[in-house]
C-alpha cells in the first residue's frame, strides 16, 4: 500500500514532469532516495550567519527517506561514517568544554592562583563556583531555540569561541572582581551546549543507540583524567612571564578556539545538510530516524508553545528532579576532587596526578552502564544504580571525615572517592538520553531537555555551599550529598513505574482502536508522533 504524504510537505510540480516522462525511471530513483533531493539541487545557500538552514532540502530529504530502499549493511556503513564525523567533533569539543570549565578545581590547590585572584577563605571560593551557573540557567533554553533557528555548526561555533576567550582570559586577569566577572562570562558562552549537544545527537541517532553515544562525548570522567595529566604537568611550569596556573589555561583554551573554527567548517548543522555524506546516504540517514522518532529540523511547536508543553508535562519535573538532585553531587566533586585528595594529606602536586585514576575508573563504568542500557532498553533501573553507588559513596566519605589520616582512613576515602564519580558521572548520560526519548515532538524535546539543565543549573548555584565546613573535611558537604542523591534515586523510581503504566494503557488503547479503519488510515501519516499520542512508546 503506498504511504500518504504528510501535509506539510509541499509537493513540486518538477515531480508530476518527471511521472508523466517516466514512471519506472522515478520508481527507481525513490528506492535509490534520490529523487526529490534531486528536484532542489542547485538551490540558493543562506543568506547570512544568523539565517536558518533550507527548509526545501529538507523536506526533499525527508521525502527520500519515506521511500528509500536500503540493507542492514548500508545502515551500519552509514552509521559508522556519522560516528567518525559527527561523534568525533562532539567529543573533542567537549574534552575542551569540561577543560575549560574544571581547570579552575586544579588551580585552586595551588598558591600563587589564589594569590592573584585574592581567594582567601573558602566562602569566596564557592561564590566563584556558584556564579558560573547564572547565565548557564537565565540563557540554558533561549540558547536552545537559536541552534535550532540557526543549525548546530553556527551555534557551537559562537558558543566554543565565547568560552574559549573566556578562559583564555583568566591568564592575565587580577583580583577576585576579575574572578566572578571571568566566571559568569564563561558561564553564558556554556549556556545551551550540553542540552543543545544532547538534541543535537537526537537527529542522528535511534533513541536505543543514543546513551552510548552520550556517554562517549558528554561525560566528565574522560575530561577529568586528562585534565589531571595535563595539570599534573603544566602547573610545574615556570618562565619569565607565566606561572604554573596561568600556563594551565592558556594551553588548555587555545585548543578550544581552533576546535571552534574545525566546529564550524565540518560539524553539518542537521543530517538533511551533511555534505561528507552522499545524497543516498542522507536518506539512509534519515530513514533510520524516521523509523525510530521521526525527528523534525523544521516546523512544529515554537519556543513559547514548547515551553508551556513541558512545564504542563510531569514527565518534565520527574526528570528535572533526577538531574537537579545527581546534579549537585556532580557540580562539587568536579571543582573539589583536588581539594578532597589534599585533605587526604597528599602535596598539591601530588592531589593533581590522584584525580586521574578516579577519573579513569569512573569512565569505565560510564561506559558499561550506557551500553548495558542501550542493549536492554532501560534507563530507569541503571540511573537507580548509579544514585545508589554515588550514595554509597557519599556516606562513605562523611563517616570517615575527621578521623584522622591513618592509612586506613585515607584508602577509604579515596575508594570512596571512586564510587562518587563512577556514580555521579554515569548518570548525564543515562538521564540526558532518557529525556531525549521520553519528549516528543522534536520542538518538546529540545525545549524539555534545556529546561532540565536550565532549572537543575539553578540548582548547582547553590551546590558549592553545600561544601561549607572544610574544618571538618567537609562531613555535612558529603551528607547532603548523599540525601540527594537518595532523593534522585526515588525520582527515578516513580517516574520509571509512571512511563510503564502509560506504556501498558497506551498498548490497551492501540489494541481496542486496532479495528477501526479511521485508525488504520490515521498510522499511514508519516508524521512525527507525540508523546501524548497512544501510539508513542515511552522508553522505561
Amino acid at each position: 500500500m503506498a504511504r500518504s504524504r504528510s501535509p506539510s510537505v509541499r509537493s513540486n510540480p518538477r515531480e508530476d514532469k518527471e511521472i508523466e516522462e517516466g514512471p519506472v525511471v522515478k520508481d527507481s530513483s525513490l528506492a535509490e532516495g534520490t529523487f526529490h533531493q534531486a528536484q532542489v539541487s542547485g538551490q540558493a545557500e543562506r543568506k547570512h550567519f544568523f539565517s536558518p538552514p533550507d527548509s526545501a532540502l529538507a523536506d526533499a530529504v525527508n521525502r527520500d527517506a519515506d521511500n528509500v530502499e536500503f540493507t542492514e549493511e548500508e545502515e551500519k556503513a552509514v552509521r559508522r561514517k556519522i560516528d567518525i564525523r559527527v561523534l568525533s567533533l562532539v567529543v573533542c569539543s567537549y574534552i575542551f568544554n569540561q577543560f575549560d570549565r574544571t581547570n579552575i578545581g586544579n588551580a585552586h590547590v595551588l598558591k600563587p592562583f589564589n594569590q592573584n585572584f585574592g581567594v582567601t577563605d573558602n566562602n569566596k571560593w564557592t561564590l566563584a563556583l556558584s556564579i558560573f551557573y547564572v547565565g548557564y540557567c537565565i540563557l540554558e533554553m533561549p540558547a536552545n531555540v537559536l541552534q535550532r533557528h540557526i543549525g548546530a555548526n553556527r551555534f557551537f561555533f559562537l558558543s566554543l569561541t565565547w568560552w574559549g576567550i573566556a578562559s583564555l582570559s583568566f591568564v592575565y586577569a587580577k583580583g577576585y572582581a576579575g574572578l566572578l566577572v571571568l566566571r559568569v562570562l564563561l558561564g553564558i558562552g556554556e549556556a545551551g551546549y550540553y542540552a543543545g549537544m544532547i538534541y543535537y545527537l537526537s537527529f542522528w541517532y535511534r533513541r536505543s543507540e543514543l546513551a552510548m553515544r552520550i556517554s562517549l562525548c558528554m561525560t566528565g570522567t574522560l575530561p577529568g583524567a586528562i585534565g589531571g595529566l595535563l595539570a599534573f604537568g603544566l602547573v610545574r611550569a615556570h618562565t619569565s612571564l607565566l606561572t604554573g596556573w596561568q600556563f594551565l589555561f592558556l594551553i588548555e583554551a587555545i585548543p578550544t578556539l581552533l576546535m571552534a573554527l574545525a566546529i564550524l567548517l565540518f560539524l553539518p548543522s542537521f543530517p538533511f545538510s551533511a555534505t561528507f555524506l552522499t545524497p543516498r546516504e542522507r536518506a539512509i540517514a534519515q530513514a533510520r530516524l524516521n523509523r525510530d522518532h521521526r525527528p523534525q529540523s523544521h516546523g512544529g511547536m515554537n519556543g513559547w508553545a514548547g515551553f508551556k508543553a513541558v512545564v504542563n508535562d510531569v514527565n518534565a519535573w520527574a526528570l528535572m528532579i533526577i538531574y537537579a538532585s545527581f546534579n549537585v553531587g556532580v557540580a562539587t566533586i568536579s571543582y573539589f576532587l583536588p581539594t578532597l585528595i589534599n585533605e587526604l594529606g597528599f602535596t598539591p602536586l601530588a592531589s593533581q596526578g590522584l584525580t586521574v585514576a578516579p577519573y579513569a575508573a569512573g569512565w569505565f563504568l560510564v561506559l558499561f552502564q550506557a551500553w548495558h542500557s542501550d542493549r536492554t532498553r532501560d534507563r530507569g533501573y541503571h540511573i537507580m544504580f548509579s544514585t545508589a553507588l554515588s550514595c554509597v559513596g557519599y556516606i562513605v566519605l562523611a563517616a570517615l571525615a575527621g578521623r584522622g589520616t591513618s592509612s586506613r582512613m585515607i584508602g577509604g576515602r579515596y575508594f570512596a572517592l571512586f564510587l562518587v564519580v563512577g556514580g555521579n558521572y554515569s548518570l548525564f548520560p543515562l538521564v540526558m538520553s532518557w529525556a531525549a526519548n521520553v519528549f516528543s515532538p522534536t520542538s518538546k524535546r529540545g525545549v524539555g531537555t534545556a529546561f532540565i539543565v536550565s532549572i537543575s543549573n539553578c540548582v548547582s548555584i547553590a551546590s558549592p555551599q553545600i561544601y561549607f565546613d572544610s574544618k571538618h573535611d567537609f562531613r555535612d558537604g558529603h551528607a547532603i550529598a548523599a540525601a540527594c542523591l537518595f532523593a534522585s534515586f526515588l525520582a527515578a523510581f516513580l517516574l520509571r513505574t509512571r512511563l510503564a503504566y502509560l506504556n501498558r494503557r497506551n498498548a490497551e488503547a492501540v489494541r481496542a482502536a486496532a479495528s477501526s479503519e479511521a485508525s488504520e488510515k490515521k498510522a499511514e501519516v508519516s508524521e512525527e508522533i507525540w508523546d501524548d499520542d497512544p501510539r508513542y512508546v515511552f522508553m522505561t
